[in-house]
């Protein structure tokens, strides 16, 4: 699995004009899945941004987890993180899961998600045309992969 963390102070995720969730101070989180992710990727991603210290303390050093400050989380599901630009000039999402295994992870993954932050996890619509808006908070913005454990 990769992911797109971006620190952000609001963020929320709109299909067809409706705005299926939304946040305060946070992390909104791009989620892609490939074809070989598990439970165990998953939860080895929940564990690892869950804790990270990327916010503020009150001498202004990252030393805070979206955790320890109460943060909130918006997902959105984001095959293109996948994409190979080894050939060519369009991108090939080859490596990308296909749905029916993608869906099934993504709901995993936020159900784990939740579990470890205690409260609901606002997210977007899998498969879905979907609009997002933040503001990004630093900026600050991070890459996680499972596969590489960074």
């Amino acid at each position: 699995m990769r992911l797109v963390l971006q620190r952000v102070s609001s963020a929320s995720v709109t299909v067809d004009g409706t705005i299926t969730g939304q946040i305060g101070t946070g992390l909104m989180i791009l989620a892609g899945i490939e074809h070989e992710d598990t439970i165990e990727d998953a939860t080895w991603l929940v564990q690892k941004l869950t804790q990270m210290r990327i916010f503020s303390d009150a001498e202004g050093k990252m030393n805070l987890s979206v955790k320890d400050i109460g943060g909130e989380l918006l997902v959105v599901s984001q095959f293109t993180l996948h994409a190979s630009t080894k050939k060519g000039n369009r991108p090939s999402f080859i490596r990308a899961a296909r749905p029916e295994h993608a869906i099934l992870l993504y709901e995993q993954f936020l159900a784990l998600l939740e579990a470890e932050m205690g409260k609901p996890v606002a997210r977007g619509i899998f498969g879905a045309d979907m609009k997002v808006a933040l503001v990004n908070d630093g900026p600050v913005t991070i890459c996680m992969d499972s596969r590489a454990r960074e």
